[in-house]
């Protein structure tokens, strides 16, 4: 079983809490990204990265100074979002960490897939972002379904708790004997279970936390999970889809 999880936009650098283990997969292809990059002028970066002229400068810094092979950070260590906070990396335990390198991968628009200790570099690049490298249209095209096979493991079951954005890169490639279970996390408004993106963000990284503590080997173990006053709907779910509900007021 594996679980997909997206990037956060903001990075750190931290090479003192843990080590790094290995260097990406498809380095060679963040390579010639980074030379892609570095190739366009500062105008076509800042339309590239669709940011404020201030993240723009900061992030043109980065590309031209970036080394991959040193001074990395563990991915799961280097992503600064509410997915990450909530799954709490920092106070994970040994066997907690022995999970998420196991079972967990981290999909990118720069590194394509990540493990948790693999060494990474700060970037900006979404998936999304209308990168036309080396013939290709876009992201979503330079990466094909390589991310797709590298996440797959001999189970074949993926478990995702990535935003559409980041899940289309492995979902537009799945074959029939493929298990992807999209986990969602919504309050009922009506009879209709509604995402709120800050909560479905905290949700996600809270299940990932869970899912280590107990190491999980199934999906059916998700439907224990039950943080933040979620649970999990037996009625509303699916065989693709995992609905948790969260109560509000009183």
């Amino acid at each position: 079983m594996r679980i997909i999880i997206a990037p956060a936009k903001q990075m750190k650098v931290d090479t003192d809490t843990l080590p790094w283990s290995n260097l990406p997969v498809f380095l060679e292809q963040a390579e010639r990204l980074k030379q892609w990059i570095n190739s366009l002028s500062y105008e076509e970066q800042k339309r590239l990265w669709a940011c404020s002229d201030k993240i723009a400068r900061e992030n043109a810094e980065r590309f031209a100074h970036m080394n991959l092979r040193s001074g990395l950070t563990p991915a799961i260590l280097a992503y600064d979002g509410i997915q990450y906070s909530y799954m709490a990396p920092s106070v994970f335990e040994n066997g907690e960490f022995d999970y998420v390198q196991a079972h967990l991968r981290i999909l990118s628009g720069f590194y394509g897939v990540l493990r948790p200790m693999d060494g990474v570099a700060p970037y900006r690049l979404e998936m999304q972002a209308k990168a036309a490298v080396d013939g290709y249209r876009n992201l979503y095209d330079y990466w094909g379904d390589r991310l797709c096979r590298e996440v797959r493991d001999e189970s074949r079951v993926v478990i995702n708790l990535a935003s559409k954005e980041y899940a289309r890169c492995v979902e537009r490639w799945l074959e029939p004997e493929d298990t992807f279970i999209t986990c969602v996390f919504g309050e009922l408004q009506g009879n209709k279970v509604v995402q709120k993106g800050v909560y479905a963000k905290m949700a996600r990284g809270e299940m990932v936390r869970y899912l280590a503590q107990i190491a999980a080997e199934s999906p059916e173990q998700m439907e224990d999970f039950h943080w933040s006053g979620y649970r999990f709907d037996e009625k509303r779910s699916t065989a693709k889809s995992y609905v948790f509900v969260r109560k509000t007021g009183g």
